[in-house]
């Protein structure tokens, strides 16, 4: 059973261990520099970061009454916002980080400024968007010119923070990024009498803040050990000094001296023996040359292609020491095939930021769809007052936004993330008269995003590729069936009184059926090959409440393109929705397997043959695991890590390690877990890390998703994400991977 692992903090060849502090490094009041302070930077003197560094004053919007002055202003740092909540409660500060802001838009360009924001000027007006669930920043400034200073500096410092190279991270944090930004405010927490020096009772208080109950005694060693100037306070170096033997991982070091040899160095040559065992049998000479110069920070070393321990684990660290094929990262599939040909990331309901009941309607949620890749979207469409199309969920509390806005939205980001189709799912509920203002703002708004005609005029063989309808908008409907006599709208012009939603086929529905009990609807195979010509659209019943979502994995299995799912409700069945479309740059379009590709088929996922292929996982360590319970200092994570195989029915399967009691700092398990699978292409990969409890269910950590065939073999760092789908960095696993093919 693993417990906390410190080291004496040797240095190997004169360089810092870990991806520790290096020498001459100034934590004087635990400041951490900027990204944009170097003699390099073109942001020095930028007159829009100095202004955001004095800060200003903002009205903070969430409705017509509720209307807030708020005082923001960038840190120091270069990574953060200060806001100050109550100007009466000096101590009320609290901070957002740049890297988790999504995007930031100026004038009324979200739904609360759209409805709430007109009794300030568009100019002055800004929204800033988050990565995670946090609800968006409405603000309008005090005049149009800071407003426009704080969209430009934002802008600015995040370009720059993407755009920076590895080298440069290196170069300007003694350690990464995102360390410095979680120990950060630890630091300052623990230093309760804010003089800058740890007590020894302050340094265990940081040590249950970041995971860790370590024993009094070896606690009060290491405390005294690293106290030079004998004054019971670490200051500056020594604070230094503790944080880099905490921070020492023997794990890494172990496997660096395997291959280094006795000089404790990793020539080019030993670098490219440890890829090839990693895996990467392909891999060159210039490849580990290319990798020393780019991870390893003693100069020297560099100069005579030679990588030393802190290089070694920087490079780990690193997206390309990640389990995530880089390769896949990008768009590497055909994006010339069919539309049948590819799973289609596909949200139900997705007008709904809560539940289906009496949660609120909102045109973000679109936004936040898009932003995840989504490419098929669903409109409930109602009659509305003063002949203005609504969509919510109908006979509901669930508020309303007009049919338009959303249109709007579609036109406005529905390519942002990704070029390739969207697909509008219209469920219909309106008359003839609003059918036609329907269709009215879907040409008006849309115009040539919107497909209206086959490309060539002709009737198609087969559906067109997403290649061919980059930047299109596709409409998938039913016509409406009016039973009353209604007169169309008189003021339309006439091409919007046709019939639509009838280019490259008609819509049919086959039911509800139970996945649990067979894949299929249809005998044998059918369905399966049925799905490589025709797409089929699979959604939750409406009867659940809570929005709750289904496994989509049975319906990939079936060959399904546009498995639906409620993208506001989080739990496992999105993790495996975002593992799925994680790879092909998140484009929102994935190549289904050959077998499901071919109308002949015979693939049956109840009998996929026997197993080819076995997958074996050495789980290792975790570091830096986040707290569950941040009001209960005391209160320790358990972590376990298990492994879940999503896949056919006999491929699933999940197994896990051991409990390591109370440390989610640096945890150690050493516990191999092996699987079999015979459809290996469908399969999906969830490392789950949870806390242990003996007398309820487990807590949820964090957890990471991703194809099993975009796994990359060897030692790999899995970075997590949080049961909603953020990051949780800087917290990793660290794992052994081996894929054997029979």
């Amino acid at each position: 059973m693993g417990g906390l692992r410190v080291g004496d903090g040797a240095s190997a060849a004169g360089l810092d261990v870990g991806f520790g502090i290096r020498n001459g490094t100034s934590l004087e009041g635990l400041a951490i520099p900027a990204p944009w302070c170097n003699p390099s930077s073109d942001l020095n003197e930028d007159e829009d970061v100095l202004a955001m560094l004095k800060g200003s004053q903002f009205c903070k919007i969430r409705s017509l009454k509720w209307r807030k002055a708020r005082f923001y202003r960038l840190q120091e740092d270069g990574l953060t916002v200060w806001f100050q909540r109550r100007f009466r409660h000096p101590k009320s500060h609290h901070v957002f980080f740049l890297q988790h802001i999504e995007a930031v838009r100026q004038g009324h360009e979200s739904e609360g400024l759209r409805r709430y924001g007109s009794a300030f000027p568009a100019g002055r007006c800004l929204t800033i968007t988050f990565k995670n669930r946090r609800k968006n920043l409405d603000l309008a400034a005090a005049t149009e010119e800071e407003a426009q200073r704080w969209v430009r500096g934002l802008a600015k410092l995040r370009a720059r923070l993407d755009a920076m190279s590895q080298r440069e991270k290196l170069d300007q944090y003694p350690f990464f990024l995102n360390f410095l930004t979680w120990i950060h405010g630890y630091l300052h927490q623990a230093d309760s009498d804010h003089d800058s020096k740890m007590s020894f009772k302050e340094i265990k208080h940081l040590l249950q803040m970041v995971n860790v109950t370590m024993d009094d005694m070896y606690a009060q060693q290491l405390f005294e050990e690293c106290d030079s100037s004998k004054n019971e306070r670490l200051e500056d170096a020594e604070i230094e000094e503790f944080l880099r033997r905490l921070l020492k991982r023997p794990e890494l070091e172990e496997i660096f001296y395997r291959y280094s040899g006795e000089d404790r160095v990793l020539s080019a040559a030993e670098l490219l023996e440890f890829l090839h065992d990693q895996g990467e049998e392909e891999a060159t000479m210039a490849q580990a040359q290319h990798l020393i110069h780019t991870y390893e920070l003693n100069d020297k070393a560099k100069q005579h292609d030679l990588m030393m321990l802190d290089g070694f684990m920087m490079y780990l660290l690193s997206p390309e020491g990640a389990v995530l094929d880089p390769a896949h990262k990008d768009v590497y599939q055909d994006m010339n095939q069919p539309l049948s040909h590819y799973f289609i990331s596909s949200s139900h309901n997705t007008y709904l930021t809560q539940s289906q009941i009496g949660g609120a309607s909102s045109t973000e949620a679109y936004i936040r769809a898009f932003a995840q890749g989504c490419r098929c979207v669903e409109l409930d469409c109602w009659e509305g007052a003063d002949g203005e199309p609504v969509v919510y969920h109908g006979h509901t509390f669930t508020s309303k936004i007009l049919f338009r806005d959303v249109i709007q939205v579609v036109r406005d980001h529905a390519f942002s993330l990704s070029p390739y189709p969207v697909i509008l799912s219209l469920e219909n509920h309106c008359g003839l008269q609003q059918q036609s203002t329907m269709a009215h703002y879907l040409r008006t708004i849309l115009g040539n995003m919107l497909v209206t005609e086959t490309l060539d005029g002709k009737i198609p063989k087969e559906l067109p590729s997403p290649e061919q309808l980059k930047g299109k908008v596709l409409i998938k409907g039913k016509k409406q069936i009016v039973h009353q006599k209604e007169e169309p709208r008189s003021d339309l012009p006439d091409e919007d009184k046709e019939d639509e939603l009838k280019v490259w086929g008609c819509p049919q529905e086959w039911g509800s059926w139970d996945p649990g009990l067979t894949i299929s609807p249809c005998p044998g195979n059918n369905f399966i090959r049925c799905n490589t010509y025709q797409l089929c659209r699979v959604y939750p019943l409406g009867l659940r409440m809570t929005s709750a979502n289904y496994n989509p994995q049975e319906m990939w299995n079936g060959g399904c393109q546009l498995v639906a799912l409620n993208f506001q409700t989080p739990g496992y069945e999105m993790d495996l929705n975002n593992g799925r479309f994680l790879v092909n740059g998140k484009c929102g379009y994935v190549l289904k397997p050959d077998f499901l590709r071919h109308r002949d088929t015979t693939f049956d996922p109840e009998h996929p043959g026997a197993p080819q292929t076995t997958l074996i996982i050495k789980v290792l360590t975790a570091q830096q695991l986040p707290k569950l319970n941040r009001e209960k200092p005391n209160s320790i994570v358990d972590p376990l890590v298990r492994v879940e195989i999503y896949g056919v029915p006999r491929d699933c399967a999940q197994k896990e390690t051991d409990y390591v009691l109370n440390n989610g700092f640096n945890p150690y398990w050493g516990q191999t877990l092996k699987f079999t699978l015979g459809a290996p292409e469908l399969a999906l990969v969830r490392f789950v890390v949870e806390d242990y409890d003996a007398t309820s269910f487990n807590d949820f950590v964090g957890q990471f998703t991703l194809p099993l065939y975009s796994l990359k073999q060897g030692y790999r760092h899995i970075h997590l994400f949080s049961k909603d789908g953020a990051s949780l960095s800087p917290a990793t696993l660290f794992v052994h991977i081996q894929i054997k093919n029979q």
